[in-house]
């Protein structure tokens, strides 16, 4: 029995993983590090020596500039990388191109540069809906969608490169999440529902496809279990929700009410692209009951 108990122990050793995260300091980035620095040894990459979560599984790669970067990656062995980091705006100007450009492509090269020196086994890397914009392939919502689709494009090249390393891309809707700092329709609705301020929203029948970061930490969880082939993955809830039935539920079963001001009836709702979905994943934790939780508590 205890030569059993010490081969278990091996065995619990053996699965222990070196993971490379990026964007350790954005929404899913942050959720990933809490959850995979339980079981695994997480390396984060900083620009600058923030205070983040405590904990002997996590590691900081600070650099100054991607010389440097580059140096300090090629000492580290890594199992795999999960690449989060990115540079979001809807409407860009002038003046976001060179940040978009060095977040969304650049940083995320310095990394692929650097994967046979690692020694990396599984590279995963996050995409967007908003890359096939209402349903429709290769159609950019906006320029940080085209700059997505092209870092894409340089991941195909490096995949030709590294045959025996495994690449997948993962492609998620809009999430929400108890811990979500951003400036989301769930968060303003949260927010204003705590100050029992009205909320103004562009119509009642404006449809929303909602993913809980619980999932998407289920999906990371299953990939690193799994034995999924290169490829890409959808990550997006089954259905969409509208806003209205969000309203509804909320005001039918909590004792304080939200107070909406609808701005339009008009019908708002896109398509989606549907690659195909991660084996053994289901959005389990991304029904209305999900959401309206969000908002109330």
């Amino acid at each position: 029995m205890r030569i059993l108990k010490l081969f278990k122990g091996f065995d619990q050793i053996k699965k222990v993983k070196k993971i490379l995260l990026t964007g350790s300091t954005g929404f899913i980035g942050s959720e990933l590090l809490g959850d995979l620095s339980k079981d695994h040894k997480i390396y984060i990459i900083l620009r600058k020596n923030k205070k983040i979560l405590k904990n002997k599984n996590v590691t900081k790669v600070i650099y100054n500039n991607f010389k440097n970067l580059n140096k300090k990656l090629s000492k580290l062995r890594i199992n795999t990388i999960i690449h989060c980091a990115t540079h979001y705006v809807k409407k860009h100007t002038f003046d976001d191109i060179q940040k978009l450009s060095v977040s969304n492509i650049l940083f995320g090269n310095v990394m692929l540069e650097n994967l046979k020196i690692m020694q990396v086994k599984t590279f995963i890397n996050f995409s967007t809906v908003w890359e096939n914009y209402d349903g429709k392939k290769g159609n950019y919502y906006n320029l940080y969608s085209a700059y997505k689709d092209s870092f894409l494009n340089i991941i195909n090249y490096y995949k030709k490169k590294n045959n025996k390393i495994k690449f997948l891309n993962l492609v998620i809707s809009d999430t929400f999440g108890q811990n979500d700092k951003r400036k989301k329709i769930i968060n303003v609705l949260k927010s204003n529902y705590k100050k029992k301020y009205k909320t103004k929203i562009i119509s009642k029948n404006l449809y929303m496809n909602l993913l809980n970061v619980n999932d998407v930490k289920n999906a990371i969880v299953i990939i690193l279990k799994g034995r999924h082939k290169s490829g890409t993955y959808s990550l997006q809830n089954n259905k969409s929700f509208k806003i209205k039935d969000i309203i509804s539920n909320i005001n039918k079963y909590q004792k304080q009410k939200i107070k909406i001001e609808w701005l339009s009836n008009k019908i708002l709702k896109k398509k989606t692209y549907r690659f195909k979905p991660l084996k053994n994943w289901k959005p389990y934790n991304s029904k209305i009951k999900d959401i309206v939780k969000i908002i109330t508590t």
